[in-house]
C-alpha cells in the first residue's frame, strides 16, 4: 500500500510539472513575480521589465521586453527608439527530488539524521530551475533624430515581427 501511495503522489507530481506554461506576456501586478512593467522616467526615457518564470525561455524573455518598448514607443506618439541600457539576468536555484520511496528500511531511515550521506535513504535527483529577467532603458526618438542614428529600432516593425504574442492559456 505504501508503494502505491507513492506511485500516485509521484504521478501527481508528474501531471503538475507538465502542466507548467511560460509566464504570458502581461502586465506584473501587484504580488506577482512575472509579467512586464514600464516606467516613464522623463518625456522621451522609459525603463522596461519583463520577468518570465522557470518555464519561460531567455529568449521569449528577451523578445517581450522588445515588444513592450516597442508598444511604450507608439503609446507616447513615437515611431523609433533606441536602447541606453539594456541586460538580461539568471536566477538560477538548485534543489533536490527524492525519485522514489526510501527502500526497505523505512523505519529505520526515518531515524536517522537528515544530513550527511545516508545508504538507506531515498536516491535524489538534483533538479536545476532558472527565471530569467530582462530590463532596459529606452530613448524614444523623433523621425529625425531616427534618420540619424544606427541603432534607431522601428517600434511599428518590431510590433509587425513579433507581436502580437498569443493569449494566456487557462490553467489545466
Amino acid at each position: 500500500m505504501r508503494r502505491s501511495g507513492w506511485a500516485v503522489c509521484l504521478l501527481a507530481l508528474g501531471l503538475l510539472a507538465g502542466c507548467a506554461s511560460p509566464a504570458p506576456y502581461a502586465p506584473r501586478r501587484q504580488g506577482e513575480a512575472t509579467g512586464y512593467t514600464d516606467r516613464e522616467l522623463t518625456a522621451n526615457r522609459y525603463r522596461i521589465t519583463f520577468t518570465g518564470n522557470a518555464a519561460t525561455p531567455r529568449e521569449t524573455v528577451e523578445n517581450y521586453l522588445l515588444l513592450r518598448a516597442a508598444e511604450v514607443t507608439e503609446a507616447a506618439g513615437f515611431g523609433a527608439f533606441m536602447f541606453d541600457s539594456r541586460d538580461t539576468k539568471a536566477d538560477t536555484r538548485y534543489y533536490a527530488e527524492a525519485l522514489g520511496p526510501p527502500g526497505p528500511y523505512f523505519g529505520y531511515w526515518r531515524f536517522r539524521p537528515h544530513w550527511g550521506y545516508d545508504p538507506f535513504g531515498p536516491e535524489l535527483d538534483i533538479v536545476q530551475s532558472t527565471r530569467y529577467s530582462a530590463f532596459a532603458e529606452i530613448v524614444l526618438l523623433t523621425p529625425e533624430q531616427a534618420a540619424h542614428e544606427t541603432r534607431a529600432v522601428n517600434a511599428r516593425e518590431i510590433i509587425a515581427h513579433l507581436g502580437p504574442p498569443p493569449p494566456p492559456r487557462d490553467p489545466v
